[in-house]
């Protein structure tokens, strides 16, 4: 049967694929970002995953996220669950809660090996995160948006933004820079299993430009 990982075994080496599977990914919400990129790191090979997020799907969700009409009002987590185990076979952890001073912990203290990307549309939840994974040493990136603009950086090198009161997500022609940030992430995560590098990166839709920080 034909390879049709052949290109990727060249270029990544063969023992990859089994350290992807390998490693454990803890996604911190599981809107735009979260969902998409839920998605798409299962469809590379990411086997060992879980996610965290309380929200139930609105009708509007569907934009910018994976959800299908009748998915609406149902818990997200339960949601991305169900779907990625249908479309994939793998078995995502759900955590259906709010992440708190209390419930991080609880949840974290599973996850010390774990690559955590905070995927979080506010402030004081991507600041909790933050803080608690500088702490306890885990290794944490950030994917956030604003306007046209995207950002996927290292928790060594991350500021919080101060709150702006806008949600980019809630557009459907922000899909475009919600997917270019979902693809630069996923491979950012690659490259730092494969070799151990952290890179940065901003991404400008407004000039279409990727640039490493």
């Amino acid at each position: 049967m034909k390879d049709t990982f052949l290109h990727e075994k060249i270029y990544r080496g063969e023992s990859f694929f089994k350290r992807i599977a390998e490693q454990s990914i803890l996604v911190c919400g599981c809107g735009a970002i979260g969902s998409n990129l839920l998605d798409n790191m299962v469809r590379q090979g990411f086997t060992k995953v879980s996610v965290i997020d309380f929200d139930r799907i609105e009708d509007h969700n569907r934009n910018t996220q994976l959800w299908g009409k009748r998915d609406s009002g149902q818990p997200k987590v339960k949601m991305i669950k169900n779907k990625i185990y249908m479309d994939m076979g793998v078995d995502v952890v759900p955590y259906d809660l709010r992440l708190t001073d209390e419930t991080i912990s609880k949840v974290f203290k599973d996850h010390k090996r774990s690559i955590v990307v905070d995927g979080f549309d506010n402030t004081e939840s991507r600041k909790l995160v933050t803080e608690y994974c500088k702490l306890q040493s885990i290794e944490c990136l950030h994917v956030g948006l604003s306007s046209d603009y995207a950002e996927v950086i290292w928790n060594e090198r991350y500021r919080v933004p101060k709150a702006s009161g806008e949600d980019v997500c809630e557009y459907p022609m922000a899909r475009n820079i919600i997917l270019l940030a979902v693809a630069v992430a996923t491979e950012v995560i690659i490259r730092f299993i494969a070799e151990g590098i952290k890179e940065n990166y901003t991404i400008t839709l407004g000039d279409f430009k990727i640039s490493l920080m």
